[in-house]
C-alpha cells in the first residue's frame, strides 16, 4: 500500500494556487521499473507540432475539433487495462490500491467528493521534445488528476507540472511542482485549477 502509505505519512498539502497535495515515494521501485521499461512511441523522431494538447493520439472527430475523422492515433502513451495488466502487475496492484475503500475513502474525505463509484484510469506518458500543455483546468467528470514522476536519470526537475493563478483575465504561474523520480501530485478539478507544462527544454 506505498500510495496510501505515501498519503498519509509523506504528503504535503498546500493551498496556493489552489488545493494540492504533493506526494513524496507513492510508487513501489517495481513499479517506476515497468513505467520505465513501456514502450511508448517517440514523437521527437516524427516531426510532431504539438498544439498545447494531448490529443495527438486521436480518438473520434467529435474531441478533435476541426479533424473530422479524428485525425490519425498514434499511441504516445500506455494505458493500463485488462487486456495488457499481466505486462504491468505492479501498475496493476497500484490500480487495486486506488480503488480499495481504504484509499478513495481517504482521499475522499480530503477532497471533500464521494468517490465510490468513481472508476480509475491509470496511463504511462512520456512528454519528448517539443511537448507542451497549455493552462487549462479539467472537465468536472475527471474527479481527481494525479501526475506522478518517474525520473531515474535526474533530468531537471523543471520539468514538472506548472500550476497557475488567474488574475483577473491573466494567468501568472505560481510554481512548478518539480519533476523528481517517485514524486508527483494529486488534486481535484474545480474552475481555478490552471495547470499545464510551458515550452521547456526536455
Amino acid at each position: 500500500m506505498e500510495f496510501l502509505n505515501s498519503l498519509k505519512k509523506r504528503s504535503t498539502q498546500h493551498q496556493t494556487p489552489f488545493d494540492h497535495w504533493e506526494l513524496n515515494q507513492p510508487l513501489t521501485q517495481e513499479a517506476i521499473s515497468e513505467i520505465c521499461k513501456t514502450e511508448i512511441t517517440n514523437l521527437a523522431n516524427m516531426n510532431i507540432n504539438y498544439d498545447g494538447t494531448r490529443a495527438v493520439d486521436g480518438g473520434e472527430g467529435i474531441f478533435r475539433e476541426g479533424i473530422s475523422n479524428g485525425g490519425q492515433a498514434i499511441k504516445f502513451r500506455c494505458f493500463i487495462e485488462k487486456q495488457n495488466s499481466k505486462k504491468f502487475p505492479h501498475l496493476t496492484k497500484l490500480i487495486k490500491e486506488l480503488t480499495s475503500k481504504d484509499t478513495y475513502s481517504y482521499i475522499g474525505n480530503l477532497i471533500k467528493k464521494d468517490l465510490s463509484s468513481s472508476y480509475v484510469r491509470v496511463e504511462v506518458i512520456c512528454d519528448r521534445q517539443g511537448f507542451w500543455l497549455k493552462p487549462h483546468c479539467d472537465i468536472k467528470e475527471k474527479l481527481i488528476s494525479c501526475l506522478l514522476f518517474a525520473n531515474p536519470f535526474n533530468e531537471s526537475e523543471n520539468l514538472g507540472t506548472d500550476l497557475y493563478e488567474l488574475s483577473g483575465k491573466k494567468l501568472n504561474k505560481i510554481k512548478t511542482v518539480p519533476y523528481k523520480n517517485n514524486y508527483g501530485y494529486f488534486f481535484t478539478s474545480g474552475p481555478n485549477t490552471w495547470h499545464g507544462m510551458e515550452k521547456k527544454e526536455i
